[in-house]
């Protein structure tokens, strides 16, 4: 009688990082987007003619003490690239490791990309500014990093989608597929509301939060 070895099954592998460095890698992505938020709130509240129905966070950046709102944009930008290195490490071999990723990596490059290259003056802001009627270089560049930050934030939930569903977790997996879209609806009507945009930009800011909190405290299915 002749016995038949089998090989035994590879083990996914849990989403929970083998190392500290890599576990407090992805608190930097649950951290990055409150940051970015309460920072810009905060200079929102305290700015001279800033409001938030007419001028958006990034214009925070004009203006003699914009320099904390370049700093908020290279701050963040640091915490989702180093997200994205433990994300990496996280989901290594797992659905969505590859993509997810470089995404989120290049989400962050995008805030660096923002600070690099100030919006424009308008909407009454910085006050006694003069109203930009045409857009400059670096409002021009500074509109495609953050158009294409968030395009590439909307596509990594779509891939990161498919390891919350490796997890079991349907509903967060239905949710991360469906976000984007929300985003994108806040994004297409910032031409008629300044806080359609703002609202769309801090959903997805938001929600990356709440994905990257959620995969690194739910081990993968063995």
């Amino acid at each position: 009688m002749t016995g038949t070895l089998t090989a035994p099954r590879p083990v996914s592998p849990a989403v929970s990082p083998s190392s500290p460095r890599a576990w407090w890698a992805l608190v930097g992505g649950a951290v990055a987007g409150p940051l970015f938020l309460v920072g810009g709130l905060v200079q929102g509240l305290l700015r001279d003619g800033f409001d938030f129905g007419r001028n958006a966070i990034s214009q925070l950046a004009l203006g003699d003490p914009g320099w904390i709102q370049t700093v908020n944009f290279l701050v963040t930008g640091a915490l989702l690239v180093v997200a994205a290195t433990g994300l990496r490490g996280a989901l290594r071999g797992a659905p969505g490791g590859t993509w997810g990723p470089v995404l989120i990596g290049l989400f962050g490059a995008s805030f660096w990309a923002a600070a690099l290259f100030p919006a424009d003056a308008g909407a009454g802001f910085p006050v006694g500014a003069a109203e930009a009627t045409v857009m400059s270089g670096h409002g021009a560049a500074h509109m495609v990093a953050g158009m294409v930050g968030y395009l590439a934030l909307c596509a990594a939930f779509v891939v990161l989608a498919r390891p919350l569903a490796a997890r079991g977790l349907r509903g967060w997996a239905l949710a991360s597929r469906a976000v984007p879209v929300a985003v994108l609806v806040g994004f297409t009507a910032s031409a008629a509301s300044v806080l359609a945009f703002t609202a769309g930009a801090a959903l997805g800011l938001l929600w990356l939060t709440a994905v990257t909190t959620r995969l690194a405290r739910t081990p993968a299915h063995h």
